[in-house]
């Protein structure tokens, strides 16, 4: 696949794309579709019925409710997939009401990664149309601007496992902490964080506990809110006692030896500016949406809180032992704009309602399938008491297929939303070296 230069967009076409980004113009209808979209019922497909499931012996049937990746997977007897009824996800009020009071005061710019006159809420309200040269980089701008202003995992239990014996290679304990500087409707102080001189959008820390041999890693990430500025990315290394600024290129690396390039978090953790995007279309599909005490928990960790993390199951322990919702879902593919770039096309599903990534395919240079991502979110009120009515979907398993290599990298979140866990000096580089 040819990947083209980030100035692929002809200057004489420019206006046309900007004149195109404007020419949809959302209603108060489309906020209640964009927020609400089982208000008029849940979506449905032949045969599949609440609570059934799917192995390599039925999936033909359902290949249409499948992203390409996780049909192979299961076609190949890798693991099967639990279905539950579809439920809303509803978003915190306040986003909302944001999202209603700024509705059509943002467009795009005339080049990829500038955008005008946003000021908070969910940027692009109207259902996205295939007609739209421009509805997959909106949807990208929805994400990016998502509801949540805080999340925190502590802590993730990482693994590295061998697919087909299911051999655990590596296992690490890391924790994560992210917090929104900008664009805040819901925690104080709003709708910013002061000072912020450099204005940051939001910032990303991670810090490796165990195993000795990497304790005290540390990772940080400043996003700018200016898309086109380079995000600033920063490595401590405790055995070295040394911060390390990191290049372009080693986001794209494989992270602590893991299957997962620091590109992959969340699903997508870059700029939207480094991604040519291509809406695919709306489809009713199987996503890993469930809530959290009704899944198949494992005592292999004794939590001093009690806490039980989700199990592991299938091929190689692969895969989270979770049940999966038909939900609407925005289908993307996303080009990397750098020649270099390893990656020839990511496809990932984004569900309609939270915006959120929870499947992603990732394309080798050659075009092959290299990898599936699935992140298995869970209802807020359904895990842990202190989460209870935040309004966002939270992270809660996840999994990174490496289809080629046949390993795979898994994690089991206990996740918080919890503002004091994330103090604004928690994110500067000075942290890197006090947390040592």
């Amino acid at each position: 696949m040819k990947i083209l230069p980030r100035c692929f967009v002809p200057a004489n076409v420019t206006g046309w794309l900007g004149f195109a980004s404007a020419a949809y113009a959302a209603t108060e209808a489309d906020v209640l579709k964009s927020f609400s979209p089982y208000s008029t019922g849940m979506p449905s497909f032949p045969g599949l019925t609440s609570g059934m499931k799917i192995g390599k012996d039925n999936v033909d049937r359902f290949k249409e409710v499948l992203d390409a990746g996780t049909f192979m997977m299961v076609k190949n007897g890798w693991f099967d997939i639990k279905t539950a009824p579809t439920m809303s996800f509803d978003v915190v009020p306040k986003y909302i009401e944001a999202s209603r009071i700024n509705l059509n005061k943002t467009r795009l710019g005339d080049k990829p990664g500038e955008l005008v006159g946003y000021v908070g809420g969910r940027p692009f309200l109207e259902e996205p149309q295939e007609s739209d040269p421009r509805a997959g980089e909106k949807i990208a701008w929805n994400f990016r601007y998502g509801a949540g202003e805080t999340f925190t995992i502590r802590p993730v239990q990482w693994k590295y496992r061998n697919l087909l014996s299911g051999k655990v290679e590596r296992s690490l304990l890391v924790n994560v902490h992210a917090l929104k500087f900008k664009y805040r409707v819901e925690t104080p102080p709003t709708p910013e964080i002061q000072p912020n001189p450099s204005n940051l959008l939001n910032a990303t820390y991670l810090m490796v506990n165990e195993p000795m041999d990497l304790k005290n890693t540390q990772l940080l990430i400043q996003r700018y809110d200016n898309d086109l500025k380079l995000d600033d990315a920063y490595m401590y290394f405790g055995f070295q006692r040394r911060v390390r600024r990191l290049s372009t290129g080693q986001t794209t690396d494989a992270f602590l030896g893991s299957d997962t390039m620091i590109e992959d978090f969340g699903g997508y953790n870059a700029r939207v500016s480094e991604t040519q995007w291509t809406f695919n279309g709306t489809r009713n599909m199987l996503l890993p949406f469930y809530n959290h005490n009704e899944q198949n928990l494992t005592d292999e960790y004794k939590d001093p809180t009690g806490f039980r993390y989700v199990a592991f199951t299938g091929q190689g322990g692969c895969f989270p032992d979770v049940r999966w919702q038909l939900r609407k879902v925005y289908v993307v593919t996303g080009v990397p704009l750098l020649a270099s770039h390893p990656v020839s096309r990511r496809v990932f599903l984004f569900d309609a309602q939270t915006n959120t990534i929870a499947v992603s395919l990732i394309y080798d240079r050659k075009g092959e399938l290299w990898k599936v991502g699935l992140l298995g979110k869970t209802h807020p009120d359904y895990q842990m008491a202190s989460n209870k009515g935040v309004g966002v979907p939270i992270d809660d398993s996840g999994t990174m297929i490496d289809v080629q290599a046949k390993r795979c990298s898994t994690g089991q979140f206990k996740s918080f939303i919890d503002p004091k866990l994330n103090p604004p000096n928690f994110f500067q580089v000075q942290q890197l070296r006090s947390g040592d």
